[in-house]
């Protein structure tokens, strides 16, 4: 009996080691098949499960060992995630404020996301997944108080402070037929200095039996979006969008290698029934820097409104 009560614990804290491991290592780790690994990075936080479950496992069985590997994996966890627990409770200075959202083009109250979405008092709003029966609703309820606009096929940005250099991105896979139109540019005259902004919609991502995590159009549009950031010189710039994977996921490393957000906060957006990863993002580079990030409430979307506040 003791054998095998020994054996399980000797289970147990393999297994929670190897959770531990991936969250120290994993950008290490090779390609698996079916590019695994991508997925487990966007689950990078819930690998942490691994310790309570362990811990009652290693105390139903006894097993030291199992108990020591779970606090030690604990502590590795924290040390990793330590921006969302250890936010400060204080002011932060900031200059702007960002909201980023996937309306969902089959939502039914475009007038009620809007409302919503001006809940922070944003002075730019990125939206992808516009229709063009929904963005007269948008326009309604946002033009008043943000009268710059600018939009390429289904994303758009409204500003309180005047647009420049408008441009489209090219973002297309090339498997994509002509009209995917997801990506814009445009320079936000702040009172701050100007903040080139991009707004990016990159590929879904799907699980199949027969390719595992389909990840190929996101990354290739993803590279398109790096090689752009890449080639622009701009003292400060912005990147908002829903870039269909996390800050830990591989794939958009061409992206991550240009910007950076905010892991002060989890601001879990996607799926809105139980949001278990954020891949809506608020990211910058040089002289803009993103503070606090966070959540708005339920507009009706399978994602959740994320909004930031950035310094300038």
């Amino acid at each position: 009996m003791e054998g095998t009560r020994n054996k399980r614990g000797l289970l147990t804290a393999v297994v929670v080691g190897v959770a531990g491991v991936l969250l120290l290592v994993h950008r290490w780790v090779p390609g698996l098949p079916g590019n695994l690994m991508s997925l487990v990075e966007t689950f990078l936080p819930w690998l942490g499960l691994a310790v309570p479950v362990g811990l009652v496992v290693a105390a139903v069985r006894r097993s030291l060992l199992a108990a020591l590997v779970c606090l030690v994996v604990g502590a590795v966890w924290v040390g990793v995630f330590r921006g969302p627990l250890g936010s400060p409770d204080g002011p932060e200075k900031y200059d702007l404020t960002v909201v980023q959202h996937n309306v969902s083009d089959e939502n039914t109250s475009p007038s009620r996301v809007a409302r919503i979405l001006l809940g922070p008092d944003p002075d730019v709003i990125a939206l992808q997944e516009l229709t063009p029966e929904s963005l007269p609703a948008y326009r309604i309820v946002l033009d008043p108080t943000h009268p710059f606009r600018a939009t390429v096929g289904t994303v758009g940005l409204w500003s309180k402070h005047p647009l420049t250099d408008i441009a489209r991105v090219d973002l297309k896979p090339a498997a994509v037929g002509a009209g995917w139109d997801r990506g814009l540019r445009a320079v936000v005259r702040s009172p701050h200095g100007d903040v080139t902004t991009y707004v990016a919609h990159l590929p879904s991502v799907r699980v199949r039996a027969s390719q595992g995590y389909a990840t190929g159009w996101r990354d290739e549009s993803a590279a398109r979006l790096g090689r752009a950031l890449a080639a622009d010189r701009s003292a400060a710039v912005l990147v908002l969008g829903d870039l269909n994977g996390t800050v830990d996921d591989r794939g958009l490393a061409p992206v991550l290698s240009e910007v950076r957000g905010n892991r002060d906060d989890f601001a879990f957006s996607w799926p809105t029934s139980l949001p278990l990863a954020r891949i809506d993002h608020v990211l910058a580079r040089g002289a803009a820097e993103v503070g606090a990030t966070w959540t708005l409430s339920d507009t009706g979307s399978d994602h959740l409104p994320v909004a930031a506040r950035v310094r300038r």
